[in-house]
């Protein structure tokens, strides 16, 4: 409790500077060879900073920092009322968990789970489905507003954090305070207004910041700062040395440090990163417990090592299991994400299980083959026919049960009668007198598609997509009752270190064995792989038959088995069921690779060598000429990048003094600066420099928890500065400090002001926009704003979507409008069209005929160019396109009719952001390529409509759902 005795009440005073020998003389050699060796591993200069046993102004303090968070972060939260961005999955997410169906997301599941609690303890019974971007949260009834509440409050959260923890290092009231207030007008933040103009055109304006849409990004920073804090408040306590080891505050803050880990790393994978930071500075502790042998012997060494490895190991770790084990209790359904799990996993799921099938695959066995490598694809042909290549009947790799999927198995020639003759007919091997003829390893046999009567087939003819010289097509031919040709002969080739019992390794048994399928005429191996055929081929995987192909790709099991000759007596076997443990550590490795694979570029995608200067955002909305563009704070985040190049160069002198044995380390306030700020810079580095191994997108948003321990050492060297770095005359008072915190607030708030238009969705003007635009990197557009507020003033804008600054996909599909044209030399160039299919709703007067779509072309001042002056540029400027759409509708005689009262109808299309691909990623089992056309004369699959509509990818965060087909 707080306690506002003398001692504590006021901020902690810098310790007293040792007295040294000038800086600029080296220290004799044999003073360091004489130094006496510490007898304590007690740090000095530390302070006890109990965060429990602050003044009671420093609560006050941080109670107000907490309330002026949650004013700026709930402030109208329930604007927009309708799916923004990412909601679109998250939200989504949380349908899926209060139905309980299965879904695969790259992230782990907390944050995820809390969003879905918090929707269900407001009554959302799941049936929105979030599916589009702009779709109306009110009319349904969605409680979206209690959903958003819990990524406002860990944004809320974000503030006292940081006055605590630098409270928790040793800093200044003043300092701490200051810090708080960078995170909260200093973060990256989205803020969107809620267009209600009334008559005269005067706005009320909506606060709505990234950590108030349903995100995963607050809740990550959050349990950052949450770690960060709880850490340096066990760092506090173990520096004091043996008095405070083992404590209660001791054992309270390693405890907590350990669940913020397991929290954290339960949001994003991110999390390993900050768990990192803390497994290098506990390495460090460690090490120095051991130097100190007068007073930590081993066995209380041991007490130390062992202590932490539950506190820092057991305890995250169990953490995160829990919350997967929540997560599979939740969705016990089957859902969108079956197609990348095991057969294995999926039959865990309701209404997914399969019953026992006979164990042994015989001669005629009606049987659906599963491809190993991809999740349980089963091979799978239909009544459509290849557009190239033989024009023979397609065969593919499917993700779901279908009669297309069956296969009988049969010998290269017919059995044998009692006659001694040929027995005709796909059910010859049905009631052989002789009994059962197993498929044992070696058996050459034909594989016979029973719906379509046809037989597969592969010949020295390249794949559709797949043309190189090593991959051969694949296909079914033939007719019922056509004996086939050589080329339909397979031989099996049982990979017996991949097969399961002494028996399956012998011939061929349902599930257990994993075999090969070798074509006798050319070598070459049945193969699949990651590559998705066009719309003609319902978009489904690429079968071929590859000559040295890796054997991931060419191995194959039997799932279903059914003959005659196989009652109920036979020996029947099923999936093992894999346990929590085998589900667990399959998903965490679809998770791993799917997330791996999202190396697609995307519109607003960035490099990390451009977060720290701020090169670019992104852009997330843009409607009635305004944008919102997500950024930071210019301020905090170049000052929080100076830090880190002035510790670093620090650092760099610090060292080549002490090899040139300089004293600077006898000094408790050199040491201290030395090891705070850098404790901090290191969290930085960790959680900055392993983006550069990436090479999957990566947006504006990944730096947020590196940005968070950037603020933290520039507050750490703002505070050393300014009060504790002695000659300043401000370790006697706090006036310098207090200044420079008032001074340097106010140059932060009066940042994040003059860009308010865009955070906020303001109206602005073009040339205040191009006033404030200090990079051509900074890429929102200011010929969306109109060129002076009066034109604002002259129109109803309402709260309905209308048409605006749509962006593109990852697939560079234009959001809610056609692209337009290029334009020169970083020209802005505007389609101005009206979308949708029916005329839209119009005031009285002429009748309106048509929509017009048009084309124009504007230099970078927002000149219009004609087509001659374009023709000139052809060739000699470099290219760019931007995008804009603004709606009209006009009358027989082209004359462009005024918006209505309450704007044009929402179906004409409404300018959004584009999926952003931190979500869930794509289902690598399939990687779409470029269309082909469809033959006029090929037949209809009889379940291809079916099967194209399984396949087609939902809206996502990284452009492609993590259903059919996406962030750490």
């Amino acid at each position: 409790m707080a306690r506002p005795s003398s001692s504590r009440g006021k901020s902690p005073q810098p310790p007293a500077v040792v007295e040294r020998q000038p800086s600029g003389t080296p220290a004799p050699s044999k003073n360091k060879s004489k130094a006496k060796k510490s007898t304590s591993y007690k740090s000095d200069g530390v302070e006890d900073n109990d965060v429990f046993l602050l003044p009671v102004a420093d609560y006050t303090i941080a109670l107000g920092v907490t309330i002026l968070a949650a004013i700026v972060r709930i402030f109208r939260i329930y604007q927009p009322s309708s799916v923004v961005f990412d909601e679109v999955h998250f939200g989504g997410f949380a349908s899926k968990y209060i139905k309980g169906r299965f879904f695969m997301d790259v992230h782990p599941p907390l944050a995820k789970m809390l969003i879905a609690l918090t929707g269900w303890l407001a009554g959302f019974d799941g049936n929105f489905d979030f599916k589009d971007i702009g779709k109306d949260y009110v009319e349904p009834g969605v409680p979206y507003v209690a959903m958003r509440l819990f990524p406002a409050i860990c944004g809320v959260a974000l503030a006292p954090f940081m006055f605590l923890t630098l409270k928790a290092i040793g800093c200044r009231t003043m300092t701490s305070a200051m810090g708080a207030g960078l995170i909260i007008f200093g973060k990256p933040c989205l803020l969107v207004t809620a267009p209600l103009d009334n008559a005269d055109g005067i706005s009320e304006n909506g606060l709505l910041t990234q950590a108030r849409l349903i995100l995963l990004d607050s809740p990550l920073v959050g349990a950052t700062a949450f770690t960060a804090l709880a850490f340096s408040c066990f760092t506090n306590q173990h520096e004091l040395g043996p008095a405070k080891a083992f404590a209660p505050a001791w054992w309270f803050w390693l405890t907590m440090t350990g669940l913020g880990l397991g929290i954290t790393v339960s949001i994003k994978w991110v999390g390993l990163f900050t768990i990192a930071w803390v497994g290098v500075l506990t390495l460090v502790q460690l090490w120095v417990l051991l130097g100190d042998n007068k007073n930590v012997t081993l066995r209380l060494w041991a007490k130390h090592f062992m202590a932490r490895v539950f506190c820092l190991i057991v305890i995250p770790m169990t953490f995160y299991m829990a919350m997967f084990a929540i997560h599979f209790l939740c969705l016990v359904n089957p859902g969108d994400g079956d197609g990348f799990m095991s057969s294995e996993f999926q039959a865990t799921l309701n209404n997914k299980g399969m019953k026992d099938v006979p164990a042994d695959v015989i001669m005629g066995s009606r049987v659906s083959i599963c491809h190993v490598n991809t999740q349980g694809g089963y091979l799978h042909s239909h009544p459509l026919m290849y557009p190239t290549g033989s024009k023979q009947q397609q065969v593919t790799l499917y993700p779901h049960k279908d009669e297309n999927n069956i296969w009988i198995l049969e010998n290269q020639t017919q059995p044998l009668g009692i006659d001694g003759q040929p027995i005709n007919g796909t059910n010859a091997w049905d009631k052989l007198a002789s009994g059962p003829e197993y498929i044992k390893d070696g058996a050459v046999i034909r594989v016979y598609h029973q719906p379509t009567h046809r037989r597969m087939h592969s010949h020295d003819v390249r794949p559709p997509i797949s043309e190189a010289e090593w991959q051969n097509e694949v296909s079914a031919y033939g007719f019922e009752g056509f004996d086939g040709d050589a080329n339909d002969y397979f031989r099996v080739e049982i990979v017996k270190k991949k097969s399961i019992s002494a028996v399956a390794k012998e011939r061929l048994r349902t599930i257990e064995t994993k075999f090969r399928l070798v074509h006798v005429m050319t070598g070459c191996v049945l193969f699949s792989h990651k590559v998705k055929l066009p719309d003609w081929a319902s978009e489904q995987q690429e079968v071929t038959c590859a000559k040295g192909g890796s054997e991931p790709n060419s191995l194959w099991y039997i799932e279903y088995n059914e003959h005659p000759l196989l009652g109920d007596d036979t020996e029947k076997v099923n999936y093992r069921n894999p346990g929590f443990f085998g589900k667990f550590w399959e998903l965490q490795q679809v998770m791993w690779h799917t997330n791996a694979g999202l190396v697609e570029s995307h519109a607003w995608d960035s490099r990390p060598e451009a977060w720290p200067v701020l090169r670019r955002g992104i852009n997330f909305w843009g409607k009635h000429h305004t944008q919102i563009y997500l950024m930071g704070n210019p301020i905090v985040w170049w000052t929080s990048s100076l830090t880190i190049a002035a510790w670093v160069l620090f650092k760099a002198i610090a060292v080549i003094r002490w090899q040139r044995s300089y004293d600077d380390y006898s000094s408790n306030t050199f040491k201290r600066f030395d090891y705070e700020i850098g404790t901090y810079v290191l969290g930085w580095a960790l959680h900055y420099f392993p983006f550069y191994l990436m090479q999957r997108q990566l947006f504006l948003h990944h730096y947020f928890p590196a940005l968070y321990f950037a603020v933290i050492a520039l507050c750490q060297m703002f505070d050393y500065v300014t009060a504790r770095i002695p000659g300043a005359g401000a370790r006697d008072s706090a006036v310098i400090n207090k200044i420079a915190v008032v001074s340097f607030l106010v140059l932060s708030i009066a940042a994040f002001t003059l860009y308010a238009p865009l955070a906020y969705g303001n109206r602005w003007t073009k040339g205040e926009c191009n006033r404030v635009k200090l990079f051509k990197t900074w890429d929102w557009d200011c010929n969306n704003f109109y060129d002076s507020y009066e034109a604002y003033t002259s129109e109803y804008v309402l709260s309905s979507p209308s048409p605006a600054i749509p962006t593109v996909d990852v697939d560079g599909n234009v959001g809610a409008a056609e692209q337009s044209v290029a334009s020169a030399a970083g020209e802005k160039s505007i389609v101005e069209m009206t979308a949708g299919a029916e005329a839209p709703a119009v005031p009285p007067g002429p009748r309106v005929v048509a929509k017009e779509e048009k084309v124009e072309y504007r230099d970078q001042d927002g000149n219009i160019l004609n087509a001659e002056q374009v023709k000139e540029l052809e060739g000699k400027v470099e290219f760019r396109t931007k995008y804009e759409t603004r709606t009209r509708v006009i009358d027989e005689k082209g004359n462009e009719l005024p918006v209505p009262d309450g704007g044009w109808p929402a179906d004409l299309g409404a300018g959004v952001a584009p999926p952003h691909p931190d979500v869930h990623g794509v289902d690598k089992k399939t990687v779409k390529v470029d269309d082909a056309k469809l033959p006029r004369d090929a037949a209809a699959s009889r379940d291809g409509e079916k099967e194209a509509e399984r396949a087609r990818a939902k809206p996502a965060s990284e452009g492609q759902e993590a259903t059919g087909r996406d962030e750490l």
